[in-house]
């Protein structure tokens, strides 16, 4: 393959051709042995980098590999970034910076392949063709290859496809896993068919608390397509940053970029917004792809009691089984979401650490913290709402 094969490393997406990123499994809805992940298509990452969202003055100056054939072709490709800090990643390892740091190394900067500020599972090692397993070694290879030749600590490709975890580990990547919550979809009809698949009690608490959050005159609508307008986006906007200051001090995202995206790819995405006495008071955007809803931030100008979980949790349930649906990934971590239907699921990620000292101390914390995320998701199963066997009740 080395023969016929060349890598080389892209700084922007201006000198990707749109459709020949969009050619690589799952990056747009073209058929491919992978559904369609709407943030890793072509749109969503260019949109991120020319609102100046992701950036080299924001922290992520674009690496983006690329695996050419000899025509010019693009057979593979891997979203990365050179970052000079570890925010907005959701797997978090300052903690290793900070010990490396203190031990005399320097951990940044570091090469980061995943999508920015989206804590969602999707392919890293893209590829296009039949032979997917030999296409993503030569990715992982050209990783571990990069890395090096930058003379960097460090090469972490986050929230990847499992089937991509065997490719890096034989790269010499190690293997980390974290916990999250998704709605699965066993085939119901409607909310009320999933509602009836929990236990009586918790099925009364769940109906009681949609009927709470659409007190005081709030309604609530879907938002997407057309309906995605610049005063819709600047209200959304609103939103968005009123949460992020809170949360992170500066909102991640600029204004342009929902302009960007609504102009690019407003037909996979999804505004769940509640209403009262005329307008818009919170809501939260979603992205719709091949076979799930990826739900990721939410904001709000009100507070009531339950919006929070009616706006992000419960109607992004109704709108994955009115779509048909697999699943809905409502974004990182949150406990609180099990109780409402959604379970844990496990996540991967993988990590190339350059220095043989650095490397021996994460690989033996990352057993540990493996075996961890097992134990405390198999003790969340066990704690699930649904039924285990009781007989069905009346709670209406």
């Amino acid at each position: 393959m080395s023969d016929e094969y060349t890598i080389r490393v892209a700084q922007s997406f201006k000198d990707i051709a749109p459709e020949s990123w969009n050619s690589l499994s799952g990056a747009s809805r073209l058929p491919s042995i992978t559904p369609y992940n709407p943030f890793i298509s072509h749109a969503f990452l260019s949109s991120l980098e020319e609102s100046g969202s992701a950036t080299a003055k924001t922290g992520w100056l674009g690496q983006h590999l690329l695996l050419e054939r000899s025509d010019g072709r693009l057979m593979g490709a891997v979203p990365g970034y050179l970052k000079n800090h570890s925010r907005g990643e959701y797997v978090f390892d300052q903690g290793w910076a900070d010990a490396f740091e203190r031990a005399g190394g320097r951990y940044y900067p570091k090469l980061q392949c995943s999508v920015p500020f989206t804590p969602a599972t999707g392919p890293r090692l893209l590829t296009t063709g039949l032979d997917v397993a030999a296409f993503q070694q030569v990715l992982a290879s050209g990783l571990q290859q990069v890395t090096e030749k930058l003379g960097i600590s460090s090469a972490h490709v986050t929230f990847a496809n499992e089937d991509e975890i065997e490719a890096l580990e034989d790269e010499g990547f190690l293997h980390r896993t974290d916990q999250q919550f998704h709605f699965i979809n066993e085939g119901y009809r409607d909310h009320s068919d999933f509602l009836d698949a929990l236990s009586s009690r918790k099925r009364k608490t769940l109906k009681k608390e949609r009927r709470s959050a659409l007190e005081n005159g709030i309604e609530i609508d879907w938002l997407t397509g057309s309906d995605l307008t610049e005063d819709i986006w600047d209200q959304f906007f609103t939103f968005y940053t009123d949460t992020g200051s809170r949360k992170w001090g500066k909102p991640y995202l600029t204004r342009a970029f929902y302009s960007l995206i609504g102009e690019r790819m407003a037909d996979d995405i999804l505004l769940v917004m509640a209403k009262r006495e005329g307008k818009y008071i919170a809501g939260a955007i979603n992205f719709i792809g091949g076979d799930a809803l990826y739900g990721r931030h939410w904001g709000c100008v009100e507070d009531h009691p339950f919006l929070h979980f009616e706006v992000c949790y419960h109607q992004a349930i109704d709108f994955a089984l009115s779509r048909g649906l697999k699943r809905v990934e409502a974004g990182a971590q949150g406990e609180h979401k099990l109780a409402r239907g959604y379970t844990p699921v496990t996540t991967h990620s993988a990590h190339y650490i350059a220095h043989p000292g650095l490397r021996h101390a994460i690989a033996d914390y990352l057993e540990r913290e493996r075996s961890e995320v097992e134990q405390i998701n198999d003790y969340l199963e066990d704690h699930s709402p649904f039924r285990k066997g009781e007989r069905q009740e009346d709670d209406d």
